[in-house]
């Protein structure tokens, strides 16, 4: 596995990890701590190209990502996983929505947990989730991280 740390002035340090030509992980915020040490630090043409896109999204410039994905989790995380990446940019949708879309809509809580797990937030948008009522609710690189994002995408919350 390779990796390589970036930064962008919206949200900070964050870090990319490749495995076998395919993006695997996506650290931002508050978790960029949690990144294992012991992956070398490379920067491959993958790893510029994940970096490239993101900074054109920050900037408003990119709306979809065109990147290989091999995110690593059980079959009904894939699921949300995958029902995460039809949520359109500037569009959210809640738990419950998610779970309905999922077969499920008593499943909001394992969809929260499936969504908290998400290894490539952004690319993965878990971001475009919230809470009933279109109530703010946690993220994986923090809140104020998960309000940027948003705002990048149109969408403005008090």
């Amino acid at each position: 596995m390779q990796a390589k740390y970036a930064y962008n002035g919206l949200i900070g340090k964050y870090y990319l990890v490749e495995k076998d030509g395919r993006l695997v992980r996506l650290w931002l915020g508050d978790r960029v701590s949690l990144a294992p040490a012991e992956i070398e630090m490379k920067e491959t043409p993958l790893i510029r190209e994940a970096k490239s896109q993101l900074d054109a999204y920050f900037d408003k410039r990119l709306q979809v990502f065109d990147l290989p994905l091999a995110p690593e989790g059980t079959l009904f995380q894939m699921k949300i996983w995958e029902l995460l990446r039809s949520i359109p940019y500037g569009y959210t949708i809640t738990y419950g929505e998610l779970a309905e879309r999922a077969g499920d809509k008593n499943a909001c809580r394992a969809v929260g947990m499936a969504n908290g797990r998400n290894p490539l937030p952004v690319f993965i948008p878990c971001h475009r989730v919230v809470g009933a009522g279109g109530k703010l609710t946690g993220y994986t690189g923090g809140l104020e991280v998960k309000m940027k994002l948003l705002r990048i995408e149109g969408i403005e919350w008090l």
